[in-house]
């Protein structure tokens, strides 16, 4: 059995110094919402102790589903390479970005040289074109990991991402390729590729061209993040549905009015030529940094055998 960690939304803190000059931009209404409400609400103390509890489970691998930071700052940027390197190795930690790692123009190529060893693909040369190494892939026991970017810097109160041609037919054929070899397929994206999963100022344009994607190509997992809500949607597809599972964001403390920090536990099984997934939420559910199961369930319509993991 591979078990597969997915947490999203780290918006790390505390936001460091800002000069003026950086607040000559976008950056300035994120700044505000800081002030106002994310830093009472976004809490590092939450944080580590979902990641503490999140490696007590032992996971096979992790997917970060973007957001590492709040205003794309050089000096945000470095910080949260700083927390990659304390979460895992690269080999098995996988990054994909989100739409405040892309704050403004500019801030997604230096946060892409920065957390580069976290989202490269097996046998993937160096980044140099960032706008071309997406989606990327790695292979892990059974399971194809792929790392799709909808960031994008967008204008001031926006917050939405973008899934284009070009990004759709290299999707398409690492689904082809990880499909011929028999693997678990796992999709990232920042984004939900559901209609109606967010407000319009914060959608993914190019839904339909996502779900047309996976559902010719196939996949068995889409995990994303950005509406800090652990929800569960299905895309059509051939055969089964394929599950999109979101997750709250990995800090959100008591008080706030979103759900409470959250991670995902997956766990993927082969049965016969089926596979057994099995979805575990495990977060905060009070004031206290106490982590608990939320609840648990299994995403295939088919029954399957009981799950064992010591």
């Amino acid at each position: 059995m591979f078990r597969l960690a997915h947490i999203s939304d780290v918006h790390l803190g505390p936001l460091p110094d800002v000069d003026y000059r950086e607040l000559a931009s976008k950056r300035i209404t994120g700044y505000v919402n800081w002030q106002r409400s994310r830093r009472r609400h976004m809490r590092d103390s939450i944080l580590d102790a979902i990641v503490g509890d999140m490696k007590a489970a032992e996971p096979d691998h992790i997917a970060v589903t973007g957001d590492l930071v709040n205003l794309a700052l050089d000096r945000e940027i470095e910080m949260a390479r700083l927390w990659l390197e304390v979460l895992g190795p690269p080999h098995d930690v996988s990054l994909i970005p989100g739409n405040h790692d892309a704050y403004v123009p500019g801030a997604l190529d230096k946060a892409c040289r920065a957390w580069s060893p976290w989202m490269i693909g097996d046998g993937d040369m160096p980044m140099t074109d960032f706008r071309r190494h997406f989606p990327y892939m790695r292979v892990r026991g059974d399971v194809a990991l792929i790392g799709v970017s909808s960031a994008r810097a967008s204008a001031p109160f926006m917050a939405t991402g973008y899934f284009r041609a070009a990004q759709a037919a290299r999707l398409g054929a690492l689904l082809d390729t990880a499909g011929r070899k028999g693997l678990f397929r796992v999709v990232m994206i920042h984004h939900p590729p559901v209609r109606g999963s967010a407000a319009a100022h914060k959608r993914l344009f190019g839904i339909s061209l996502f779900q047309r994607t996976v559902r010719v190509h196939g996949a068995e997992l889409v995990l994303h993040g950005h509406t800090h809500e652990p929800t569960l949607y299905r895309i059509p597809g051939h055969g089964e549905d394929i599950p999109v599972v979101g997750v709250a964001a990995a800090g959100e403390a008591f008080g706030s009015r979103r759900p409470l920090a959250q991670y995902n536990l997956i766990d993927i099984d082969r049965d016969g030529k089926d596979w057994a997934i099995r979805l575990t939420r495990r977060g905060v559910t009070g004031p206290t940094a106490t982590v608990t199961e939320i609840s648990s369930e299994y995403l295939s319509h088919k029954p399957h055998k009981v799950l064992l993991r010591a």
